[in-house]
């Protein structure tokens, strides 16, 4: 996969977010930048608690932090990258969850963002709706 520098861009915000991360039990760092339709990216990393189930993903903590600027659609891209120096280094997808979230996000402005998952050497695009097909969404509620 080529990658233009939009997406280098969104991608070395990811591995920025990864390193603020705050992950003491599973030595696992994440992170997560989100693109706008009009550039703006906003980033989020994992945050874990000792209740364990507490925990946020880095999507949920970026499409928070974005909800909470009052952003509301226009998700373009999505960038999701791991430890470097843990497991096999291939690429990481969202969880289930998340994949959820940013969902709810992406049908409040009608877009299908790219997925970037992103290994040691490998970046792996899909668009949400492949990774989360027939999504549960605002539509249903109405």
């Amino acid at each position: 996969m080529s990658l233009n520098d939009l997406d280098k861009a969104l991608i070395e915000a990811a591995r920025i977010a990864a390193a603020s991360s705050y992950s003491p039990y599973s030595d696992y760092p994440v992170g997560a930048a989100l693109r706008f339709a009009d550039g703006t990216i906003i980033t989020g990393t994992n945050i874990e608690n000792a209740s364990y189930g507490l925990g946020l993903c880095a999507e949920t903590v970026a499409v928070a932090k974005a909800m909470a600027d009052g952003r509301r659609g226009e998700l373009e891209a999505v960038a999701v990258s791991g430890p470097e120096k843990r497991g096999d280094g291939a690429p990481i997808t969202p969880c289930g969850r998340c994949r959820q979230v940013l969902n709810e996000l992406a049908a409040l402005g009608g877009t299908d963002p790219r997925i970037l998952c992103v290994g040691n050497d490998e970046v792996r695009e899909a668009r949400l709706s492949e990774l989360l097909p027939h999504a549960f969404g605002p539509a249903h509620l109405d």
